[in-house]
């Protein structure tokens, strides 16, 4: 799609900048969503923070590094924003309705441009239940990746499926997470690559999944030279893995990407930012790399998971926040990973 394409009904309202030169962009037909719902949503105890990137209108929020629960209001994904001279693009809204709002009350302190674009991660619960707030008080567009249209769909085989997580996390961060609470769809999609333009900036989206989740991609601001990565960078976090749809294979190239981009800045899907996408990167491709090693070792010499798991060394990750809640559950399918792969492989012999 080239040139200045009008809004052909169903995306918010045009005429639009540029969406993706060389992009497959598909527009969602939803129903219509009043523009002022009901709020406020349930009030915070602990106020968001926000930091800037160094010499640029982008900021950002670093969420807690464990798991999602009260004590850290579901607060542990992080999310950010760019200014452009003809309005604000938002890169993922949190883990809750009332962090999104949260969220939207920040871009409007700092700035009287209007939202034109949210564009989501990956649709996993921690990044897009403050998708609610965007869509019930602006007219901004949600983007992701096309795969994010399965989250609902009745045959995913994701291990975080939309509805059951829903009901947990009602019960989990409960109120800021609610019987009000709803999943909210993008109302535009890609597949592989697609681009805004917009005041002066360019926003380029890539798909690097299947890797942590079906919908994985990550967002290039320039000339700022600023990556927002997603999920496929979680930096000294234990990377959540325990899903049917990870694909480590996947998630290795996807860092490779994030190396061949070589930004000035990165923003990852958990955990602290950095100027050196090298060192950003480093704690997740190692932490896979490692997984792989010891759970192909044991598929190789046909060692049974939880022998295979407890003679592993785990010193090295032991106090990395969210190891006891997920490692396990991250080894034992990377185990299936790879004995999937051997049993490919043999096939094929």
């Amino acid at each position: 799609m080239t040139g200045e394409p009008t809004d052909p009904g169903c995306c918010g309202r045009g005429p639009w900048r540029t969406l993706g030169r060389r992009a497959l962009l598909a527009c969602v037909a939803l129903p219509a969503t009043a523009a002022a719902a009901p709020a406020p949503y349930a009030p915070l105890p602990e106020p968001l923070v926000f930091q800037q990137v160094p010499g640029a209108p982008i900021h950002y929020t670093i969420g807690h590094p464990a798991i999602p629960d009260r004590t850290n209001e579901g607060h542990t994904s992080n999310a950010g924003f760019v200014i452009t001279d003809e309005g604000v693009v938002v890169f993922d809204t949190l883990g809750t309705p009332s962090l999104g709002w949260a969220m939207l009350q920040e871009i409007r302190r700092v700035t009287d441009k209007p939202v034109r674009f949210v564009v989501a991660s990956h649709y996993h619960a921690d990044h897009i239940y403050g998708l609610q707030a965007f869509r019930d008080h602006t007219g901004a567009v949600i983007v992701a990746q096309r795969e994010a249209l399965e989250y609902t769909a009745p045959g995913n085989i994701d291990d975080e499926k939309a509805l059951p997580r829903l009901e947990q996390r009602r019960q989990a961060l409960a109120p800021w997470v609610n019987a009000d609470t709803r999943i909210v769809e993008p109302r535009l999609v890609f597949r592989e690559r697609a681009q805004i333009r917009l005041g002066g900036r360019t926003f380029h989206m890539n798909y690097a999944g299947p890797a942590h989740s079906m919908s994985d991609m990550m967002m290039e601001v320039l000339p700022d030279r600023v990556l927002f990565a997603g999920d496929i960078v979680q930096n000294h976090r234990i990377p959540f893995m325990s899903s049917a749809v990870v694909s480590t294979t996947n998630w290795l190239r996807g860092l490779l990407d994030v190396a061949a981009i070589d930004p000035r800045f990165i923003i990852p899907g958990h955990g602290e930012t950095s100027t050196d996408p090298r060192e950003a990167i480093r704690f997740t491709g190692d932490y896979i790399r490692y997984l792989r090693k010891v759970m192909g070792e044991a598929v190789a010499n046909w060692t049974g998971f939880e022998t295979a798991y407890a003679a592993a060394d785990w010193s090295r990750y032991r106090n990395i926040p969210a190891f006891a809640a997920i490692n396990k559950g991250n080894a034992y399918r990377v185990f299936l990973e790879m004995e999937k792969a051997s049993f490919a492989a043999a096939r094929k012999g």
